[in-house]
């Protein structure tokens, strides 16, 4: 029973070393990446992410579904000129979609369309 007891006890003192090299470590990270503050560090890491909310396990936290369906977006001749135009401009296919307000599947399947995707 008494090692039972001190086994807990030095998995305690263990678990609070832990915790506090972890908790000095998080604190150093703003400086270590050059920012000033924990907040200016925090707010680069929300505009890296898109302000996605994480699990404590690391993934994306699940967005309440609203009950609302989006529309699908309707590719006219227009669009489909609008995405050439733009990926002659140099434009990603993040970028195209984000400006035209399509998917970026929507614009991948113009692109291979319009035989503007190379071969591999």
């Amino acid at each position: 029973m008494k090692e039972l007891q001190v086994a807990r006890a030095k998995l305690a003192s263990l678990e609070k070393a832990i915790a506090d090299e972890l908790k000095k470590e998080l604190a150093g990270l703003p400086a270590k990446f050059g920012f000033d503050s924990a907040a200016a560090f925090i707010q680069a890491v929300k505009t890296a992410t898109g302000g996605r909310k994480a699990s404590r396990r690391g993934q994306a936290a699940k967005k309440p579904k609203s009950g609302k369906r989006r529309t699908r977006a309707v590719i006219t001749d227009e669009t489909r000129a609008q995405v050439k135009k733009l990926v002659d401009a140099g434009k990603t296919g993040g970028e195209i979609a984000a400006t035209l307000k399509i998917s970026l599947p929507s614009v991948q399947n113009i692109k291979k369309a319009l035989g503007l995707v190379r071969k591999g």
